[in-house]
């Protein structure tokens, strides 16, 4: 069945109740008031707008409960701004001439459609499995992804129904190091195992270096170059250990995938609806996509990077709020536009922080840039100062004009944040002598008398000053 609209209502579909979905909803309900538009929102899970970044932390014990990780309830939605949230009710398919949508509720399978004006597609993105037996966790007991509440609430349920000696964590990206972090504070034994010859490889390899330094340091075991061949269960179909490609034998009572992920966009895809090169929905500055009435937002479209002018898709929850929330300003009747990305992130190892903004290197390279780049070591403190600790800084530069193209930091306490300052600065475009100038604070608790950024951006100068054509220097 349809079910039936208000008269003279315009009625706003989503399809996901996370950051993207709930923020477009919300923005939109800000813009017209329940008399004159009508928002359904459908969650296929049983929870709204929640952290999944944190969910490393609830399974490490510094979060106390999964509450504490959710930022607004179904009934929030409901009851403050008339969001008709549908929680654990799957969206099977969409009609864009019919501009319908076919839900299914989970619980009780009754299957119905509804219609709609304006739909929002943020079904966001879904964990990458290798093609191995087990590895979805559906046939074998052990086996977990990090990706919803509902993930994070599994491990803390394997963690404690007995003693977890032994794991392995498959991937040393940013949720993989983070995962492993946690289960070490829970006191088990982690490998950290990646085909890759470096721990995160967003970073230039003479910055990702130091990032494996520290994992070792930390206690973590760590093999690079090595990818994930075999689940190796016992009897009862729990997992006891893997096997890597090289033919290695790792003991793990519990294995997490932290391979990444990938943008969930088959509803789309079946509905016709154009797809990118990076395999996401294409969508211009104002989260349209070139369907009549669809728009998307969040990990399953495709952004401009805003250096490169390339196609990317990054999953992060600050481009997906930023993202919802445009898309719902132009249902809700004003105007706003999405300008791009740079790829801004950070995290931790234990003690060691990492962060990266814009490009990397060969990302540069590879966009057509000439490219000068400095790494210089200092303290995030003056150094004389109790606590000072190593950071560590590169900087990468368009050859020529000096623009600031990227910047990558590994270092100790305090020093991840930094990267908001570069990516301001790459942002408006400025090069490594404006930069330089600028008026940025200092006190001895917070920095040496020109910060690590400062100087790293002094040093830029002078190697894209150096790299000129005599003469032109």
């Amino acid at each position: 069945m349809v079910t039936g609209m208000v008269a003279g209502r315009a009625r706003m579909v989503v399809i996901g109740g996370d950051a993207a979905g709930m923020s477009a909803a919300s923005q939109a309900r800000r813009g017209k008031g329940p008399d004159l538009l009508e928002i359904v929102a459908f969650e296929r899970g049983p929870d709204t707008s929640y952290s999944a970044c944190g969910i490393p932390y609830w399974i490490g014990g510094l979060v106390t409960g999964r509450d504490a990780l959710i930022a607004r309830t179904p009934d929030v939605f409901r009851l403050r701004q008339q969001i008709d949230v549908r929680t654990r009710t799957l969206v099977d398919a969409i009609d864009t001439t019919a501009r319908e949508v076919r839900v299914t509720e989970l619980d009780t399978g009754r299957q119905y459609s509804e219609r709609y004006d304006d739909l929002v597609i943020a079904t966001g993105s879904v964990p990458v499995t290798p093609p191995i037996p087990g590895s979805d966790g559906s046939d074998l007991n052990g086996v977990f992804a990090v990706h919803g509440l509902g993930d994070g609430e599994r491990i803390r349920t394997h963690l404690e129904t007995g003693r977890i000696a032994s794991a392995v964590v498959v991937g040393a990206g940013y949720v993989g190091l983070e995962t492993a972090e946690a289960l070490m504070a829970r006191g088990v034994a982690v490998t950290v195992l990646d085909h890759a010859a470096a721990p995160m490889t967003t970073l230039d390899p003479d910055m990702s270096e130091h990032v494996a330094t520290a994992i070792k340091e930390s206690g973590l075991g760590l093999i690079l170059g090595d990818g994930l061949a075999e689940l190796v269960p016992d009897d009862s179909g729990r997992v006891r250990a893997v096997r890597t490609t090289s033919g290695r034998r790792l003991d793990a009572e519990l294995v997490i995938l932290a391979l990444g992920v990938r943008p969930e966009v088959a509803l789309a895809e079946k509905a016709g609806i154009p797809l990118g090169p990076t395999g996401a929905i294409v969508v211009d500055r104002r989260m349209r996509t070139d369907t009549p009435g669809v728009w998307a937002a969040g990990d399953c479209v495709e952004s401009t990077h805003l250096l490169s002018g390339r196609p990317v898709n990054v999953a992060l929850g600050t481009h997906a709020n930023k993202q919802g929330r445009v898309a719902g300003e132009n249902i809700g009747g004003g105007y706003a536009a999405f300008p791009g990305v740079l790829g801004t992130a950070a995290t931790k190892v234990c003690r060691t922080e990492v962060a990266r903004t814009g490009l990397s290197t060969r990302e540069a390279s590879e966009a057509g840039f000439g490219v000068v780049s400095v790494v210089v070591e200092s303290t995030t403190r003056a150094g004389y100062y109790p606590d000072a600790a190593a950071i560590r800084v590169k900087l990468i530069a368009e050859r020529g004009t000096g623009r600031m193209l990227g910047g990558q930091i590994v270092g100790y306490e305090e020093s991840a944040k930094r990267i908001d300052i570069l990516a301001t600065a790459i942002w408006n475009g400025m090069t490594a002598q404006e930069f330089f100038f600028a008026d940025l604070s200092y006190a001895p608790p917070y920095s040496p008398v020109l910060d690590p950024v400062v100087i790293a951006a002094r040093q830029l100068h002078d190697a894209v000053r150096r790299d000129l054509p005599q003469g032109l220097e």
